[in-house]
């Protein structure tokens, strides 16, 4: 079975069906059953997006976009600088 990919606005419009009907009394087994998602992924997205609205789930995954391409780049300049500076340094 593949797996499917969801996006930020899928994954708040389920927590928030879910909310409603487990305040309805379902059990959260039933509604991760009526969704089609496991219930770890339910408590992980809960855990993830509990709270957020649309806009505000785009904007974080936005911002961790730009934050993995940063690290990328400090992590490539670092090892840069230890190039240069230990050939520098004569030690080879």
């Amino acid at each position: 079975m593949g797996r499917t990919r969801y996006t930020p606005e899928q994954i708040i419009g389920h927590l928030r069906e879910a909310e409603v009907l487990l305040s309805q009394g379902m059990k959260t087994g039933e509604i991760c059953r009526q969704i089609g998602i496991s219930e770890q992924t339910y408590y992980r997205w809960r855990r993830e997006y509990g709270g957020l609205k649309v806009s505000q789930a785009r904007r974080l995954k936005d911002l961790e976009k730009e934050n993995a391409r940063l690290r990328k780049a400090v992590s490539d300049l670092t090892i840069d600088k230890l190039i240069l500076k230990e050939a520098a340094e004569g030690n080879w």
